[in-house]
């Protein structure tokens, strides 16, 4: 599941692969993107496929063509299932 992934638009879906998740363990994997800024906000959640509630999903280390993404197993068993995550990146500026 921690496998990076290449995909050059402002909002998508990524399909993880269906490797095992333990109980109350996290993975994270970088998106490549070149159409993400450091100063964009990216959202990301659990779409579809898998047991809805037993992931939690969250976009971090943004950076100019990059961003982490970051899944939880939050269920009390251990998972390998092949979710879906959408995302989006809100564009930002500084000031």
């Amino acid at each position: 599941k921690s496998t990076g992934v290449t995909l050059n638009t402002e909002s998508g879906q990524i399909t993880m692969n269906n490797a095992q998740l333990d109980a109350g363990t996290e993975v994270s994997f970088t998106v490549t993107n070149s159409k993400i800024a450091a100063t964009d906000v990216v959202v990301a959640c659990h779409g579809s496929a898998g047991t809805a509630g037993s992931y939690l999903v969250n976009a971090n280390t943004i950076a100019s063509g990059s961003f982490g993404v970051t899944v939880s197993n939050v269920s009390a068993g251990n998972l390998s299932q092949a979710i879906v995550i959408n995302f989006v990146a809100l564009k930002g500026a500084s000031s």
